[in-house]
């Protein structure tokens, strides 16, 4: 009796053992997939709003639609300061200034979009959304960009019928998490205290770098250190994906 006892203990002592390297596997497989980005909840299609709150991530994203001044003054900025960016400019724009584009890039910075016209597309009819974006990839394959992964719709206006729509073109819409609304001009001071009071891990920070903004590039003499103090990397909104797992906002 003692022999089977011992026998049927050490069964169970083994089955511990396997169960528990197996609910270590299946924990590193899943933590696997956590890694990756889902955009979709149950089919319906989602806008990135925020990175991951467990990394130091922060991404710097500016909106350009007109102007050619204010951007080489931010470029300095960010050259300066060793920060990486997100640029997402309209189509049109980048055809009319493939020299900008082109620094962007050369400064190590991601390019996005936001259409071609920068026309709101709560306004335009679904198959004038699929000719603008349509219309905008061309654009930015004639620049060789043949890969835009991100896009952020014109104004920031979507419906679940545009992200539909973004989403069959391969592309994924992007929002932010920190909005300073540095276009109305409200105060380098003011840009600045926003910035640097409510920046976080994995915040999406919505600027411009459009020559509407007179005050962004001044302010961002302070952000940039300022954010650096608080422990946050700067990077690209793909490297903000990539790193950990990223929040969605469902679009009504």
């Amino acid at each position: 009796m003692s022999f089977y006892t011992w026998k049927v203990e050490r069964l169970k002592r083994y089955g511990v053992v396997v169960v528990l390297a197996l609910f270590c596997a299946l924990f590193l497989w899943l933590g696997q997939w956590s890694q990756l980005p889902v955009f979709s909840n149950n089919g319906e299609p989602r806008a990135l709003t925020q990175g991951s709150e467990e990394l130091s991530f922060v991404a710097l994203t500016f909106n350009i639609s007109w102007g050619s001044d204010k951007v080489y003054e931010i470029l300095e900025q960010l050259e300066s300061h060793q920060a990486q960016a997100t640029f997402f400019v309209s189509g049109e724009w980048a055809e009319r200034h493939p020299d900008i584009v082109t620094a962007i890039q050369e400064g190590k910075h991601e390019i996005g979009m936001m259409g071609y016209e920068y026309e709101s597309y709560l306004e335009l009819k679904p198959e004038q959304v699929r000719s603008d974006l349509s219309k905008a990839q061309e654009a930015f394959e004639k620049l060789g960009f043949e890969e835009i992964k991100w896009i952020r719709p014109p104004h920031g206006h979507m419906d679940k019928e545009v992200l539909k729509l973004i989403e069959n073109e391969g592309m994924q819409a992007v929002q932010w998490s920190l909005n300073p609304r540095d276009w109305e001009n409200p105060g380098t001071n003011a840009i600045i205290d926003q910035v640097l009071n409510e920046g976080e891990k994995g915040d999406i920070i919505l600027l411009h770098a459009s020559d509407s903004v007179k005050q962004t590039p001044k302010a961002l003499e302070v952000i940039l250190p300022g954010l650096k103090q608080k422990g946050l990397k700067f990077v690209s909104i793909s490297e903000l994906v990539s790193g950990g797992e990223s929040e969605t906002t469902q679009i009504n």
